[in-house]
């Protein structure tokens, strides 16, 4: 069957129901979000004279839903315009248009006598062999199925999207045993290429895997920090990103995701899980019980662990929750010599090694809750997952942790740890003690690919669907080619090369722009295209502002005004290469980041790209060629008949308010991306590969590189009245402060290609050298250098 998914129809539009319902329209599917009619007219509805009938009515509950869906931040959509896609209605006057749906998902109430009556309603108007879901989470596939018809059952399973569905990447893939091996193969394709999700195949026991070892995990904390008397600030403190780990850490996730949510998973498993050897662990705390009782539930009552407050000085403030007292108390300040020593180790694998070796407190809590979590997982085998990791990848994308059980584990050491697990009272699976008397490893490196300890066979498998990736982790150690501190340049066969940061959030300093020369070099005398992406949480933050302040506050300006040239020369080198050059960023794209992007051949964004020139925030104008870029863009699209005054105010203003996409998508709306150049990918796990295939096919189609620009159109004093008028408004309107002013200014002197009397046509580096000095100038006033001074010391922005 060759299936295409055109039309989808989500039935329930709470939480989940409406995000998931926005996640398709995201990636451009046609939505058809149902749920129930009410039951009785509001005021507004009386005082109108409808009746329970009126359209209005009927969609009342449906409409509202997904308008305070709409309303979330952050944002469930790539953007706004994308909510044109889904259209609305009700169970009882339109079910019947599921007919037209090549999918539909069930998302209402948990609840099996509610949605099996739904289910035999569905079954009267669904289209033969389309697919049908359920994102339940805590009743058992097999019993949904009772009663349905064979097409139903060949065509229905498990399809638990992780809250919210837009930016967390786990799928869980629940079958039962009737759903057809098409069914489970297309879900799996269709979900990681695009949906953007890790697709995990799960067995249909409680809870499946992610919320089996993820709320596992959260409990255990809460029994951990009692014994260990530890405020809730510093067990977020110690189970955060020190740790891999989200900065929600434990109890800001709960007031996120609701305590109530929690305890419910919690209370199902410990009544599901009659033989599991750690069930009192899901015993819910005293403490719990508490907030329970008192409503205090996280974001949805308005407290939990924290509370959001105005103090007396009217200043909004967070107060966490003393547990002895259950008095809310201002922040405190903590410090743990095992955690300040371990800021200092930059990577995860070492830094759990010296959190776990200590005497103290802290380390015997690591101990306690890492050792524990490796007991349970191994014992979860083949309970849950054949396949160890289908739990790593479920943990990870399910609950956004760095590293995964398993993963850990290798860190620490197999056979190191087992005598430390038997002295605490844990027992691993007999399987692992078989692994640790031949000295094995949970994972290994093969030919490029990661494998994993097949626990049925005892052999090393590669993790499927895996085998055609591009994946930097595994290719970084085999085939590197060059590297200095900030990055490195790893071969990716096919004469394809590939420049990665490696820097603190892959800010741009000296290793880096050596880097992209060295890239350059090697690429125009050996190899086809160059690719520059990474496998960091960002894509670059940015340039070293702090190299910048520091020649500034010592009036170092002709050495600053080399810096800026040389990072001006790298970006003019980069687009002008004799070979294809691909940027491929994702997440936090900024500033010198985003200036990359803006000079090569062809960008593959990931559609959680937050891309932008924010370099006005700290006091400057964009000058590595990003003002330029810009200048030329908006030369190009302006015509004769334009009204050209309007796209340079746009221009001007996306700069000068330093605005960053909240997805790929708005990034071409903002002009960071080329509509008829650039594209945007859903599929993370897929970006690097697809930018491979592209950087291949420009070489095929035969590249020739751009020729330098001469000719680019700016409007001199006309753009420059535009400027002035805009700016003496917004400081007599208080938008902006007298500096602020100032700054806009000198932005908009360079994007009108100076002080020129009429509009003219001025060449790259003309524009180039207004940009440069401009900087310059800024960087001796004395404003600009304490905007800085008080964003380092706040830690707003980076410094190597």
């Amino acid at each position: 069957m060759h299936r295409k998914i055109r039309k989808v129809a989500v039935l329930g539009a709470g939480v989940m129901g409406a995000q998931i319902a926005c996640h398709f329209a995201n990636i451009g599917l046609e939505v058809l979000l149902l749920d129930m009619p009410p039951k009785e007219l509001n005021a507004e509805e009386e005082k109108a004279g409808y009746s329970l009938e009126h359209p209005k009515v009927r969609n009342r509950i449906v409409n509202q839903m997904l308008g305070k869906t709409l309303k979330m931040n952050p944002a469930p959509l790539y953007l706004k315009s994308f909510a044109k896609r889904i259209l609305t209605g009700n169970f009882e006057n339109d079910l019947h248009r599921i007919q037209d749906c090549d999918w539909v998902i069930e998302v209402i109430i948990e609840n099996l006598g509610i949605k099996q009556k739904l289910y035999t309603r569905i079954e009267e108007f669904r289209k033969a062999g389309s697919l049908i879901t359920s994102n339940t989470s805590g009743i058992p596939i097999e019993m949904l199925l009772e009663g349905r018809s064979d097409d139903f059952k060949q065509s229905f399973c498990g399809t638990h999207f992780f809250n919210p569905p837009r930016y967390l990447k786990l799928l869980e893939i629940i079958p039962s045993t009737h759903t057809s091996q098409e069914v489970i193969g297309f879900l799996t394709e269709f979900g990681e290429k695009h949906l953007g999700k890790t697709v995990v195949i799960c067995k249909d026991t409680p809870a499946f895997i992610a919320n089996r070892i993820g709320v596992y995990s959260m409990m255990s904390v809460f029994h951990l920090m009692k014994e260990f008397d530890l405020s809730v600030e510093e067990t977020d403190k110690l189970t955060g990103p020190i740790i891999g780990r989200p900065k929600s850490a434990t109890f800001r996730t709960c007031d996120v995701v609701g305590l109530d949510t929690l305890v419910l998973v919690a209370q199902n498993l410990k009544k599901a899980l009659a033989h599991d050897e750690a069930k009192d662990v899901f015993e819910i705390p005293d403490f719990i019980q508490k907030l329970m009782e008192n409503q205090w539930l996280g974001a949805k009552t308005g407290q939990g662990f924290y509370k959001k407050i105005k103090n007396e000085e009217g200043i909004s403030e967070i107060l966490s929750l003393n547990l002895s007292n259950f008095e809310y108390q201002s922040k405190q300040q903590i410090k743990f010599a095992e955690f300040e020593a371990a800021k200092a180790i930059p990577h995860l694998n070492d830094r759990f090694k010296l959190l776990l070796k200590g005497d103290g407190k802290v380390s015997q809590f690591y101990r306690k809750l890492f050792l524990g979590l490796f007991a349970y997982v191994s014992n979860r085998i083949p309970e849950i997952s054949n396949e160890i990791y289908k739990i790593d990848e479920a943990i990870c994308t399910g609950f956004a942790w760095e590293m995964g059980p398993f993963e850990i584990w290798d860190a620490l050491g197999l056979k190191k740890t087992i005598p430390m697990m038997e002295e605490l009272g844990y027992k691993p699976a007999d399987w692992i003690y078989k692994m640790a008397e031949k000295d094995q490893k949970f994972y290994q490196l093969k030919a490029g690919n990661k494998q994993y300890f097949d626990v049925d066979s005892e052999n090393y498998m590669t993790i499927p669907g895996t085998e055609e990736l591009v994946v930097l982790n595994n290719l970084r150690p085999t085939h590197s080619i060059w590297s200095n501190e900030g990055c490195s340049i790893i071969d990716l066969g096919d004469g394809v090369i590939n420049l990665e940061f490696h820097t603190k959030m892959n800010t741009i300093g000296s290793e880096i722009i050596q880097g992209i020369n060295k890239a350059i070099e090697l690429a125009e005398m050996e190899y086809k295209a160059l690719i520059i992406s990474n496998e960091g949480e960002n894509f670059s933050a940015g340039a070293n502002i702090g190299l910048v302040f520091m020649l500034a506050i010592e009036q170092e300006f002709e050495e600053l005004d080399m810096v800026v040239r040389t990072f001006q020369n790298t970006m003019l080198k980069l687009k002008y290469t004799s070979v294809p050059v691909i940027a491929a960023p994702h997440g936090m794209t900024l500033g010198g980041g985003c200036e990359v992007c803006m000079h090569s051949d062809k960008v593959i964004a990931h559609a959680e790209t937050y891309m932008g020139l924010v370099e006005l925030g700290v006091g400057v104008i964009p000058a590595g060629g990003g003002t330029k870029e810009f200048a030329y863009r908006l030369s190009k699209e302006m015509a004769a008949d334009d009204i050209r005054t309007n796209r340079f105010r746009d221009k001007f203003l996306t700069i000068g308010q330093a605005k960053v996409s909240t997805s790929g998508y708005e990034a071409f709306e903002l002009g960071y991306l080329r509509k008829d150049v650039d594209e945007v990918i859903v599929s993370r796990k897929h970006q690097l590969l697809y930018a491979k295939k592209a950087a291949l096919l420009m070489c095929e189609k035969g590249y020739t590189p751009p020729l330098p620009v001469k000719d680019i159109r700016v409007l001199g004093a006309e753009g420059l009245a535009l400027v002035y008028s805009g700016a003496d408004g917004m400081e007599v309107g208080n938008y902006i402060s007298e500096y602020d002013k100032y700054l806009s200014i000198e932005l908009g002197k360079v994007l009108s290609g100076g002080e020129l009397s009429e509009p003219a046509e001025v060449s790259e580096n003309y524009m180039l050298n207004l940009e440069r000095l401009a900087f310059v100038k800024l960087c001796q006033q004395k404003k600009t250098l304490e905007r800085m001074q008080s964003l380092l010391q706040k830690g707003k922005i980076l410094r190597n």
